[in-house]
């Protein structure tokens, strides 16, 4: 038997997750799982969506790693950010650091790919984060595997799998300076 490629899958989330997982999985790679968010605020957010990326890891048969839940880091990254607006130079400043630290993961456990779920979201930018995932790879002597998971009714195949597992959903991105952006609901 063939000996499978290794690859670290950066999780933002278990919904976002749970698609690309099964796709790199199915196309033979032994997938490691990266939940690395230190942009997710506050902590029992932070915690809701560890427990529910654990869960889609074990009903996967996957490892999961878990880093540093280290607010500081994102918000320094975030300084002089914080009132961007979502899509924003504060997004981007935050993707690079996740990125990074998947590639500073992957160098670390002799990985050569990494890649991430951020781009099965409809909201986010396949292109402006297949560039920073090809930029960060170079530097480290990886390969950055630029996946469009959104294709073929990713994004659907992602909801259905979360919703079979009945995996927590969250309503904002995660960061706190996007929940404070969005607008206040008023009962009627």
């Amino acid at each position: 038997m063939q000996k499978k490629d290794k690859i670290i899958l950066h999780a933002c989330c278990a919904i976002c997750s749970a698609y690309p997982v099964s796709y790199l999985i199915d196309a033979g790679y032994s997938v490691s799982v990266y939940f690395y968010n230190p942009n997710i605020y506050p902590d029992t957010e932070y915690q809701k969506r560890l427990e529910a990326e654990k869960t889609l890891c074990r009903h996967l048969g996957v490892e999961l790693i878990e880093g540093d839940y280290d607010r500081e880091k994102f918000l320094n990254c975030a300084k002089g950010l914080e009132n961007e607006p979502e899509k924003g130079k504060r997004c981007i400043e935050c993707f690079k650091l996740r990125l990074e630290q998947t590639a500073k993961l992957a160098k670390a456990k002799g990985i050569k790919n990494f890649t991430t779920s951020i781009v099965i979201s409809p909201h986010k930018n396949f292109a402006l984060l297949s560039s920073l995932g090809q930029k960060i790879a170079l530097k480290y002597d990886l390969n950055y595997i630029g996946i469009d998971f959104k294709k073929k009714d990713g994004f659907l195949k992602t909801n259905q799998i979360a919703k079979s597992l009945e995996l927590y959903r969250q309503n904002y991105c995660g960061c706190e300076f996007a929940l404070r952006q969005m607008p206040v609901k008023h009962a009627t």
